[in-house]
């Protein structure tokens, strides 16, 4: 049968009293452990006495991404004997945060994925084909890897990339559930058609997809999603997560919005002016950890931006459902007086015919504007009309043109400088 923590099947009203049992417990637990936050609560003359509710939260300043860089290690709350992982955020966004994880971090974080994965339909059954990297300090590779083994799945660690090989370990191995970046898995359809390969008649029944948007604000696939559908008779999971957080949001079957662990973090959407956002309103996903040891955090500003829903889901789970990410705070750009966020021209692109693979480069123009680049890769061969049906597009989706530009394969890799993610969008703003 397949599990589902009692919390989540619970009323608003006894979330809510649990939650805030859990928040005096991480307040006291900082206050006494961590220097970056005994720091704040001084400075702030904020009293965690008279923090009873969550709603008395916001007497607690947001903690800012740029204050874990150059704060990051006052954010330690244990000795350094204690930590037996370190891993790091991206850096996607400026200079990587290192997150140092002790013993119980690591078995909450497995506990994350296995109730994750259970969400996802997981069952002891299945086989997980692992198409991420486990090394490269990526905390999400380690926590796929643990959740899955206390879910008492079969597993094959693959990596990421190499078509081939991922389709020879399907054939042999009989994987039933790939967890992989969606934009890779359409590589892989693009490269099974080449090789003359049905994957329909393969043992493939679900996709957990990582890392990028898959739906739309009405939970309808997006044109990735829609890609992967049309090619593979799969079905798709959509999964939301941070390393910061150490917690992940991933859909059940119904596919209306990654489900809350409010046993793991409580979730508010902020304003610009850091007050919450009304219910059915868009603000920046702002999250307070709960059984973190090493590195917890108090209203921690993810720089994403999403909408919540709170009505109970059919699958039973009565929690908070993270809609998609609409964009990101920092990557907002303001071409030519109208406002964009590169998931916008990411879907664009994606829903274009022809168009393999493509890099959006933001910078500065000579009059401190905003301003943008396209460096697409084009399948050969192609009709000449592609970069007139992109600005007609554009310009009825987004009103807005950027420059676009033809490259090659080589060139964007160049660009791309094998990160530890696959990049599509690189911010060069002054």
């Amino acid at each position: 049968m397949k599990y589902i923590p009692e919390i989540e099947l619970q009323s608003p009203v006894k979330i809510k009293i649990f939650q805030e049992q859990r928040m005096k417990e991480l307040l006291s637990y900082v206050s006494l452990n961590s220097p970056f936050y005994k720091k704040l609560f001084a400075s702030h003359h904020v009293d965690i006495n008279s923090i009873s509710s969550l709603e008395d939260l916001s007497m607690i300043p947001p903690t800012t991404k740029d204050q874990l860089q150059l704060y990051n290690w006052d954010f330690l709350c244990v000795p350094k004997s204690k930590i037996i992982e370190y891993t790091s955020t991206s850096g996607t966004l400026g200079k990587p945060v290192t997150i140092s994880l002790t013993e119980n971090d690591l078995k909450r974080l497995a506990y994350n994925e296995y109730i994750s994965f259970a969400c996802a339909d997981g069952t002891q059954e299945d086989i997980y084909q692992l198409m991420v990297t486990l090394d490269r300090q990526f905390m999400a590779g380690v926590a796929y890897y643990e959740g899955i083994r206390k879910l008492g799945a079969g597993l094959v660690r693959v990596g990421p990339g190499l078509p081939a090989m991922q389709l020879e370990t399907i054939q042999r191995l009989k994987s039933t559930v790939l967890v992989s970046v969606p934009s890779f898995i359409v590589k892989l359809i693009e490269f099974a058609k080449q090789q003359a390969i049905d994957l329909n008649n393969s043992s493939v029944k679900k996709i957990i997809c990582i890392g990028e948007s898959l739906r739309t604000s009405d939970f309808t696939l997006n044109p990735l999603g829609k890609k992967i559908t049309e090619a593979w008779d799969v079905q798709l999971y959509s999964t939301y997560a941070s390393t910061e957080m150490q917690t992940a949001f991933t859909e059940c079957g119904y596919g209306k919005g990654g489900h809350h662990h409010p046993e793991l973090v409580h979730i508010e959407l902020l304003d610009d002016n850091n007050d919450l956002v009304k219910n059915g309103e868009t603000g920046e996903v702002t999250i307070t950890t709960f059984g973190v040891e090493g590195m917890p955090l108090i209203r921690y500003k993810t720089g994403d931006i999403a909408q919540v829903f709170t009505a109970s889901c059919v699958c039973g789970r009565t929690t908070l459902r993270m809609g998609p990410i609409l964009g990101r705070k920092q990557q907002m750009i303001k071409l030519k007086g109208t406002t964009i966020y590169p998931q916008g021209i990411f879907e664009i692109l994606q829903n274009t015919d022809h168009i393999q693979d493509y890099i959006i480069e933001a910078y500065t123009g000579t009059l401190g504007t905003d301003e943008l680049k396209l460096f697409i890769v084009v399948n050969e061969p192609y009709s000449g009309n592609v970069e007139s049906n992109l600005e007609s597009v554009f310009q009825s989706q987004l009103k807005v043109i950027p420059e676009i530009n033809f490259s090659s394969p080589s060139e964007l890799e160049a660009k791309r400088s094998g990160g530890r993610k696959v990049k599509f969008f690189f911010d060069h703003r002054i």
